[in-house]
């Protein structure tokens, strides 16, 4: 993916640098990088095609789905502008947001989103947003109460609302949250037969996702939480029947979890073959590779998801993915960067990752989130063959 804006200048050395002599073996804090972070230059994005779209978009996607749970409006806005400021152009939302997915919040980060839009150029910002998959339990998203399928009348109703609780007349991207038939999902990490049922045809989703764009109310489609499988049938059925083909796929990628994509999809996806734009998600593993769970007994690790909002991700916490995060956060201090820096850095090397989502609960984290992209690229060879080594010991530890 050809990258068409130059890198900061902010590049030659990692950010606690100056703390440190080749002779010292003083470990570089949190504290100190942080303070580097404070005093750093803007970072200046990169910005990627997205897949077979016209879609120019940046390294970076603002992540949305605390907002209206964890973070006050105001605080949204105040995240939003910053990012759009300094060169964020597209946000990540869902029709289900925020999480935990609770009946009497759901949408209402559509509906902080909503006011801030209002102050900027439609055809500035870029929104993606998601249609929910499969469930039974999520009976409250539609108005006959009997949960979700990705169906003619289920897109059409979510499109319609998500557009209203916006306060827009058009998506950007559009993409199927999770799959409409079973597959493994969120940690589960092998693929179960018995687990199979009845699911809606790939070229029936493809028609109704077809009508919404005909009707000028999405641009593009993508999909998400999706296997090789899903995203291969996706683009066969769309060269048959002339139909629309997704242009993006939005999955879990990070220094944790790494296998399901790097493993197929990466050739599936590649623009020789597929052209689907990766949005990783998660490239933090829910904060977890930030270091804050580690004491899950500190003010820091009570105020994040995983301490609020107990069984949320705790894949990532009743694993090995603990052993694994302090062998990278002991990688980062050694190489004077904070450990969310490594990670992110990690991400953004990737040649297949379009966009990294990135959210946060505080502006101190997105600054420090965005900091990552003003260091050297890309990360040196030293630091990357230390992650490769604790990756042959710990690959993908928070599968279940």
């Amino acid at each position: 993916m050809a990258h068409l804006l130059q890198q900061s200048s902010f590049v030659g050395r990692a950010p606690c640098m100056p703390f440190l002599t080749r002779s010292s073996k003083l470990r570089c804090t949190d504290l100190t990088a942080r303070a580097m972070v404070a005093s750093a230059p803007p970072v200046t994005l990169r910005y990627n095609k997205l897949g077979d779209s016209d879609l120019m978009i940046s390294e970076v996607t603002l992540g949305t789905m605390t907002w209206g749970n964890q973070n006050t409006e105001k605080e949204a806005h105040e995240q939003l502008s910053y990012a759009f400021d300094n060169g964020i152009n597209i946000l990540d939302t869902a029709e289900v947001y925020p999480v935990p997915i609770k009946n009497e919040t759901q949408g209402n980060t559509d509906r902080i989103i909503n006011p801030w839009l209002k102050t900027r150029a439609r055809d500035k910002v870029i929104i993606a947003t998601k249609v929910a998959g499969f469930s039974d339990r999520e009976t409250s998203l539609r108005d006959k109460g009997k949960g979700t399928r990705v169906d003619a009348s289920n897109i059409k109703e979510s499109v319609e609302k998500s557009l209203k609780r916006l306060g827009t007349d058009y998506i950007d991207l559009l993409q199927i949250h999770w799959p409409d038939r079973y597959v493994p999902l969120f940690g589960e990490y092998m693929y179960n037969p018995a687990k199979w049922r009845d699911s809606i045809p790939f070229a029936e989703q493809l028609q109704a996702l077809s009508d919404v764009i005909k009707e000028g109310k999405v641009r593009y489609l993508g999909v998400s939480n999706e296997t090789s499988f899903g995203v291969m049938e996706f683009v066969h059925i769309a060269k048959t029947f002339g139909l629309p083909k997704i242009v993006s796929i939005q999955n879990s990628y990070s220094l944790l979890v790494r296998c399901p994509f790097e493993v197929n999809l990466v050739e599936v996806c590649d623009p020789r073959n597929c052209n689907i734009g990766l949005l990783a998600y998660s490239p933090l593993a829910g904060g977890v590779l930030s270091g804050k769970y580690l004491n899950m007994d500190s003010q820091e690790a009570k105020r994040g998801r995983l301490g609020l909002f107990p069984g949320y991700m705790d894949r990532y916490l009743k694993s090995l993915a603990s052993e694994a995060v302090s062998k990278y956060v002991d990688l980062a201090h050694r190489h004077g960067l904070t450990p969310s820096q490594l990670a992110l850095a990690f991400v953004r090397d990737q040649p297949f990752v379009t966009s990294s989502i990135i959210g946060a609960t505080t502006m101190e984290q997105l600054k420090e989130d965005l900091s990552a992209y003003a260091l050297p690229r890309p990360l040196s060879t030293e630091i990357m063959s230390e992650i490769n080594e604790i990756f042959s010991r710990y690959r993908d530890p928070a599968f279940i």
